[in-house]
């Protein structure tokens, strides 16, 4: 493991924290909300045992990167993207990003350009923008008030829906997994559990245009059964807006589907990278 210093806040370094594993082509891995890089496991290990580099890394306020007070918002989130490119000097980089981290993908691109990167993977997106495509800024206010008010209590509801536990507790998911996620999201900045919120509904149109014009080979994956970001608002409007994209719907997958499908998120994932 090691950090990265991208900033200061008062008398202390910003520090992210990352994880370096296996050789070959880079292939960066960004987490959601509110988790951290570990997130990946089932993806990570089967992509290095596919013969690539795998880095992995926390979103500043979450894991083991500083809990700071500001820079919760997209620009900075892809400037702490561009500092960990640049410090590791990483080219020919196929960035893959999951729910929260689709934002980082996009806006780095709008504002660094594509030089580092080779592919690009939208998980779970966030894009194209959910206020003009159906969802009320009423559902935001209510996520960030109950994350302030109580973001334990916000996490465990949370993760009912993240997870779809109903459906796929004891089947797709253990009891001790949902608890270990609980416990990434209570380890992280008591702020950024709401103050990321507002950054879930940007419009993402300009950054998307802008991964489009790179050329550059992209994937949408996102699951049917998805109560976060709803297929709907995200996942299908994203592709008609990215038509050029390999696009994957995976079946009854809910949005935590990198641990409840994993199998199914590798079958489309590893062979874009590997392609």
């Amino acid at each position: 493991m090691g950090y990265i210093t991208v900033g200061q806040e008062n008398t202390t370094p910003i520090e992210l924290h990352y994880e370096d594993q296996g050789s070959g082509q880079p292939v960066v891995l960004i987490h959601g909300y509110p988790l951290d890089g570990s997130s990946w496991e089932r993806q990570a290990r089967e992509i290095r045992a596919a013969g690539y580099r795998v880095i992995t890394y926390d979103r500043r306020g979450f894991g083991r990167s500083s809990k700071v007070d500001t820079g919760y918002d997209y620009d900075t989130f892809a400037s702490d993207l561009n500092a960990l490119l640049t410090t590791l000097d990483l080219n020919d980089v196929i960035l893959v990003g999951f729910s929260m981290g689709t934002g980082e993908l996009a806006r780095y691109t709008k504002l660094f350009g594509s030089e580092r990167i080779a592919k690009y993977a939208f998980l779970a997106s966030l894009e194209p923008g959910m206020l003009s495509h159906g969802v009320p800024q009423s559902v935001f206010d209510g996520i960030e008030a109950s994350a302030k008010a109580d973001r334990f209590a916000w996490f465990t509801e949370f993760y009912t829906n993240f997870y779809n536990l109903d459906d796929t507790l004891g089947s797709r998911i253990s009891e001790q997994a949902v608890t270990a996620s609980w416990n990434t999201a209570s380890n992280s900045a008591p702020v950024a559990a709401y103050a990321v919120v507002s950054s879930w509904i940007e419009d993402f149109t300009a950054d998307v245009d802008a991964v489009r014009a790179t050329g550059k080979p992209a994937l949408i994956a996102h699951g049917t059964a998805d109560n976060i970001l709803p297929i709907d608002a995200t996942g299908r409007p994203f592709y008609q807006a990215f038509p050029e994209a390999e696009y994957h719907e995976i079946e009854g997958a809910p949005h935590g589907m990198l641990w409840t499908h994993a199998d199914e998120v590798n079958a489309v994932l590893l062979p874009f990278i590997t392609r």
